[in-house]
């Protein structure tokens, strides 16, 4: 009888724990997500695991073979280059022992997997201890992010688990952490499984990996963007728009990659809108051919779509042209005066947020609360409510003697303000909210802007209310805001909100600092009189055309530019 490997002999205890309580627990707390088989075979082919190549002297690896939607197509494609009449050869096994390596944290999974493999070579036409021999050279029970392999492969390919940090026990977590420098931030598990592959690949070999598209762009995917930039080539980049390509639904928007470990150069753009077997054959030969073909609105070559950690710009290339230009002649929003900032997050808005009149605090002690509904309309229709303020003026915690009221109303509801991972970590100012509140914010003038959003819902505030959370604000010190709230509600914004930001399901855009900062501005004195009266004219028309007519004006883009960005 077949033994299976063991778990991770080497590592220390608290983390062989941790590991083996993974390796048992359903597939949703491990992350995995099981792939369509045409986009499977996509993958292979770009990768150029094809039947036609000489696939007896490559080696190739899946990350996380879960079932076996990479593993048995790419021993399907092994097997389809081996006469029948070989197979019994035991130095061609030998052989074919080199070529696959598959790892699998799930004990259940890879004892089902391997079976169904060894069944499948002895069908195939192997003896069965051959068979068990090779499912024992090619396959590995494990954490693939604590595998260390012999020797480098020609081809990674696969579909990394999806699975947040908070979700990884802590153990386990540091010890990814130590081992992996694209680790940062709020990373997803993908991340450092994609460093980890990467750094498996040999010189000429490839990565083809079917992965949420968000590491692309934000924040946490920095380090990982750096380190393509700086070893590897982005050969081709595929979204996946409008078809599932996974087997159950996901709430991420997917993205094929082909990483080649070598030197830098342009990289094929496409758009997948369907997954039809031919449609995708034909994709992958446009994306892998020597020469570029004519692009087309799926299709097209761009230069410089890596540099450094930075975002990646895979917009079609109009797009990139106009960024490029304004960002070389403007400079940044907040470079030009502004500033870009968010909402209080409180922690437990059951207690800090409820209607302004009842809450029970001294009038110093509470602010009126602008919200996500309160401009739903496009002007601010404040429903009344308000929010606890702990902080003075100064940025110091309020003194609960000095206000009796707001001391009363925070001890009755001590149990649940003390439950916050805030409060426990700083158990002495147990009442303070997760974000600071500057009082003097709620009186200042201001454009408001809710987080996610198909077009850019900015509404000017007069200065009575503080933003909660799901609100981004910008205040300005020279721009006129209701010049600002013109420029902000054409087609400038969603054109660089667009080009850093990743799009969430329903094909939503999210208008985070991180990227509203992004816009380019000119500085207002520059702006000649005549613009600055066109653009704050424009604001009261509160038309999406207009807001662009103007715009144009200010930027000095062209008719055929608009045209080209599909403004009206």
């Amino acid at each position: 009888m077949l033994k299976q490997p063991s778990l991770f002999e080497f590592t220390p205890d608290v983390v062989l724990q941790a590991v083996e309580k993974l390796s048992k627990s359903p597939s949703e707390d491990r992350g995995a997500v099981f792939t369509k088989r045409p986009i499977v075979d996509f993958i292979l082919d770009l990768a150029g695991y094809v039947t036609t190549a000489e696939l007896l002297g490559l080696r190739i690896l899946e990350p996380s073979f879960g079932n076996g939607d990479f593993l048995f197509p790419i021993v399907d494609r092994l097997l389809g280059t081996i006469p029948l009449d070989t197979r019994k050869d035991p130095t061609l096994v030998a052989r074919l022992a080199a070529c696959i390596r598959g790892v699998e944290l799930h004990q259940e999974t890879f004892a089902d997997t391997q079976r169904k493999l060894i069944a499948k070579l002895i069908d195939s036409g192997f003896r069965k201890a051959d068979s068990e021999d090779l499912a024992r050279s090619w396959l590995r029970a494990g954490d693939f992010l604590l595998t260390e392999f012999d020797a480098s492969f020609d081809m990674v390919v696969g579909n990394p688990p999806y699975l947040r940090l908070e979700r990884i026990p802590e153990a386990l977590l540091l010890e990814y952490r130590k081992r992996f420098s694209t680790l940062y931030d709020r990373a997803d598990l993908y991340i450092p499984f994609i460093e980890h592959s990467l750094n498996q690949v040999s010189s000429g070999g490839k990565l083809c990996f079917i992965c949420a598209d968000r590491w692309m762009k934000n924040r946490y995917g920095g380090p990982l963007r750096k380190m393509v930039a700086e070893s590897f080539k982005l050969t081709a980049y595929a979204s996946i728009t409008g078809v599932n390509a996974f087997q159950q639904e996901v709430t991420a928007y997917p993205a094929i990659t082909l990483i080649a470990r070598e030197a830098s150069g342009p990289t094929r753009v496409a758009s997948i809108k369907s997954i039809d077997t031919i449609t995708l054959g034909k994709l992958a030969k446009q994306l892998t051919s020597k020469r570029f073909t004519q692009p087309s609105e799926d299709l097209q070559q761009l230069e410089n779509v890596t540099k450094g950690s930075a975002p990646w710009l895979l917009e079609s290339s109009t797009n990139l042209d106009v960024v490029r230009r304004l960002e070389a002649l403007y400079p940044t929003l907040e470079e030009a005066g502004c500033k870009v900032g968010i909402g209080v997050a409180t922690g437990a808005d059951k207690v800090y947020i409820g209607p302004y009149d009842s809450l029970d605090v001294e009038e110093a002690r509470k602010l009126p609360l602008a919200m996500t509904k309160d401009i739903a309309s496009g002007v601010v229709d404040w429903r009344g409510f308000g929010v606890v303020n702990p902080y003075e003026v100064d940025g110091t915690l309020a003194s609960l003697d000095d206000y009796p009221r707001f001391k009363k109303y925070l001890l009755e509801r001590k149990s649940q303000i003390t439950a916050r991972h805030v409060a426990k970590k700083t158990p002495i100012s147990w009442y303070r909210t997760i974000d600071r509140i500057h009082p003097d914010l709620a009186r200042t003038p201001k454009l408001l802007i809710p987080d996610i959003k198909g077009e850019a819902n900015v509404v000017y505030e007069s200065g009575t209310l503080y933003p909660h959370h799901n609100l981004y604000y910008i205040t300005a010190q020279d721009w006129d805001l209701h010049a600002l709230k013109t420029v902000l509600s054409s087609g400038i914004a969603r054109l660089f909100v667009a080009t850093y930001t990743t799009k969430m399901r329903g094909g939503y855009f999210r208008f985070q600092a991180q990227y509203l900062r992004r816009i380019r501005l000119p500085e207002w004195k520059s702006v000649p009189a005549k613009t600055k009266r066109l653009l704050i004219e424009t604001c009261s028309i509160a038309n999406p055309e207009a807001c662009n007519e103007a715009v144009s004006v200010l930027y000095g883009i062209s008719k055929e530019e608009r045209n080209l960005l599909g403004w009206q």
